[in-house]
C-alpha cells in the first residue's frame, strides 16, 4: 500500500529588489489611481446631470459582473490585486530595460584654456565695453540742420550743462545752442552740419566772432561741424578765442573718449 503523497506547492521565486523598477512601479500605480479618480469624477458629474442613465448603466454593469463571475470558480479580490500588481511590475521592468538600452548623449566638457585667467577675462570684457562705446556713435551727417542742433544740445545736457536752449533760426545772430557749463561759464555754440569735402571757412568764423562775445556774451564760444575747418578759419578762431570742434572731435565728444568743448585749451 503506497502512502498518499501531498501535492508539491509551487514556490514563487523572489525577485531581486531594484530601486528604479520599484519607483517606476509606484509611478504607474499613481497614474492608474489618478486615472481612476478622473473616471469616477466624470461618472459622478454625469450622474448628477442624467441620474436615470446613471442608474441604468449601474444595473447593466452589475449584471455583467455577476454573469462573468458565474463562469469562474471563485472571484477573489486578492487574486485581482495580485494580477494587477504583477502586471504593473512587468510594465515597470520593461520600461526600465528600455531606458537602460537608450543611448545617452555625452556632453563634452568645456575646454579650458590655461592661458586664460579671471583677470584676463575681466580685461577683455572691459575692452569689449569700451570698444562698443567708441563705435556706438551717432551718425551726425545723416541728420538735418535742426536735428543736428538738437543733438548738440543733447550732448551738452548729457555732460552736465544747465539752461540748455536751442536758439537757432531766423535772427539767431550766429548762435544755435546756448547753455551754462558745469563750471558756471556761459556757452554759445554754432552748429555747422556739412557733408564730405565741405569745410567751414574763415567768413563763417568771422560772422560768428562778431556776435558771440559782444551780443550773446559768451564765456566760451564754440563752432561744431561734421566736416573740417580751413586753415584761415582755424587761424582766425585762434586769434579770437573761438574753439573749433571738427568731425573727429565731435565723435570723441559723443563717445566720451575726448574732451568736451568747454574743457578744450584756448577758451577765451
Amino acid at each position: 500500500m503506497t502512502a498518499p503523497t501531498r501535492p508539491l506547492r509551487r514556490v514563487r521565486r523572489r525577485r531581486r529588489f531594484d530601486l528604479r523598477t520599484t519607483a517606476l512601479f509606484f509611478l504607474l500605480l499613481a497614474l492608474l489611481l489618478t486615472l481612476a479618480g478622473l473616471v469616477a469624477r466624470t461618472a459622478a458629474a454625469a450622474a448628477e446631470r442624467r441620474p436615470a442613465w446613471a442608474v441604468t448603466l449601474l444595473v447593466v454593469g452589475f449584471a455583467l459582473t455577476v454573469a462573468c463571475c458565474r463562469g469562474r470558480r471563485r472571484w477573489s479580490a486578492r487574486r485581482l490585486v495580485r494580477c494587477a500588481t504583477e502586471a504593473l511590475e512587468e510594465a515597470a521592468e520593461t520600461a526600465v530595460d528600455a531606458l537602460g538600452e537608450t543611448p545617452v548623449d555625452v556632453v563634452p566638457a568645456a575646454v579650458v584654456d590655461p592661458a586664460r585667467t579671471p583677470v584676463a577675462d575681466s580685461v577683455e570684457e572691459t575692452l569689449v565695453v569700451e570698444t562698443a562705446a567708441v563705435t556706438d556713435v551717432t551718425d551726425y551727417e545723416s541728420l538735418g540742420p535742426d536735428e543736428f542742433e538738437q543733438a548738440i544740445a543733447g550732448l551738452c545736457a548729457r555732460d552736465g550743462c544747465t539752461d540748455v536752449e536751442v536758439v537757432g533760426g531766423a535772427g539767431d545772430l550766429g548762435a544755435d545752442v546756448t547753455a551754462v557749463a558745469p563750471d558756471g561759464r556761459r556757452l554759445v555754440l554754432q552748429c555747422k552740419r556739412y557733408g564730405d569735402g565741405h569745410k567751414v571757412g574763415s567768413q563763417d568764423l568771422q560772422r560768428f566772432g562778431g556776435t558771440c562775445f559782444t551780443v550773446h556774451e559768451a564765456d566760451v564760444a564754440v563752432v561744431v561741424t561734421t566736416g573740417d575747418f580751413t586753415a584761415p578759419a582755424t587761424e582766425y578762431a585762434t586769434q579770437c578765442g573761438i574753439l573749433c570742434v571738427d568731425a573727429e572731435g565731435l565723435r570723441a565728444w559723443d563717445s566720451g573718449t575726448g574732451l568736451r568743448p568747454w574743457e578744450l585749451p584756448g577758451e577765451g
